[in-house]
């Protein structure tokens, strides 16, 4: 789904020739110094700095005073895990900018950062870039940084002042709902969740997801699991599990999580799938080479990036038009050996 925020009316911004006139330099040198190019003394180009400093002027009012006036780049803001969602849509990213014809710009965030995607947001803004996507997942309340750039969130934004704010998702609702839907179209009578960190967007999605698909069938619905996505998360839970005899389906959050919780089961003496059922959720291909091999959903995150982008690029350079339509993404259930139908007498 994509959402268009009204746009906003940016405050007066100091230009070039204010830094010139406040430096004792010309405008080309201002550029100069901001573009980080050669041939500039070491104290002329502070003069600049502090003069651009106290007047609050950012690199990215100078690239788009250019002839083109645009910079050709675009910034994202995503959070520093090498974690398999996070840099398979990095990857998606990258690939959709490349291909749109412009340059990519990354800052890297850190879990529990204060400020940390304020601080990346300012960053990619004084580099001058055109637009930002924000595939940043945790990130709530608002962001005290005004942008006069079109922002892209890649999930729930949080509240920003912008010129214009789109947002696609990666579907991860329809997606939890296609993963428990699955578990009780085989006959289970219900499915637990092992859900991922509270803070994650991505994880109320998942959550929200699960518990539509239970409401609609009319299935009761089990105290939810919490996890950190990781597979001793995953583990823990797993012990858990195996102990009650009456949990015969597992939709786990995030496919690592699966795996851990898969180990704990078969560790406890519970077969997976005869016993009990896990679906994951990403569609790591890793995965499909584990014993027994993991059913999963798949993200679709090189759609979610191409669209996003596509949106995007569409605001840079047609500002004053409307976006054209979004497309739907896919909904992929990938079928492996971990899901069957549940035992038919349950263990005493």
């Amino acid at each position: 789904m994509t959402r268009v925020a009204a746009r906003g009316t940016a405050a007066a911004a100091p230009r070039s020739a204010d830094v010139a006139r406040l430096a004792g330099v010309s405008r080309k040198t201002v550029s100069r110094v901001l573009n980080n190019e050669p041939y500039v003394s070491d104290e002329v180009r502070r003069r600049v700095l502090e003069a651009a400093e106290e007047l609050g002027y950012r690199l990215n009012h100078a690239a788009r005073a250019l002839a083109s006036g645009r910079s050709r780049s675009i910034g994202v803001v995503a959070l520093g895990t090498a974690g398999y969602g996070t840099a398979s849509l990095l990857v998606g990213i990258e690939r959709a900018v490349r291909d749109a014809g412009y340059a990519l710009r990354v800052v890297n965030t850190v879990d529990g950062e204060p400020d940390g995607i304020a601080g990346a947001v300012t960053s990619l803004l004084e580099q001058g870039v055109d637009g930002i996507v924000v595939s940043e997942p945790i990130v709530e309340g608002e962001v005290r940084v005004g942008v006069d750039v079109p922002l892209l969130f890649l999930g729930a934004p949080p509240a920003f002042t912008s010129a214009q704010t789109l947002t696609v998702g990666v579907g991860a609702y329809d997606l939890a709902r296609a993963a428990t839907g699955h578990l009780l179209d085989l006959g289970h009578t219900t499915v637990h969740h092992l859900a991922g960190p509270g803070q994650w967007y991505a994880s109320k999605d998942r959550i929200e997801g699960w518990r539509a698909a239970l409401a609609a069938r009319g299935a009761h619905e089990p105290p939810a699991l919490q996890g950190d996505w990781s597979p001793e998360s995953g583990y823990a839970a797993g012990r858990e599990l195996a102990a009650d005899s009456s949990v015969t389906a597992v939709f786990a959050a995030g496919d690592e999580m699966a795996i851990g919780l898969i180990h704990a089961l078969r560790e406890a003496g519970r077969r997976v799938p005869e016993d009990i059922s896990v679906v994951g959720f990403d569609g790591n291909p890793v995965f499909a080479y584990v014993s027994p091999p993991l059913t999963t959903v798949r993200q679709p995150f090189d759609e979610a990036a191409r669209e996003g982008i596509r949106l995007l690029v569409h605001a840079i350079e047609t500002p004053d038009t409307d976006l054209p339509p979004a497309s739907e993404l896919p909904v992929e259930l990938v079928l492996r050996g971990s899901t069957a139908p549940p035992p038919s007498r349950p263990d005493l």
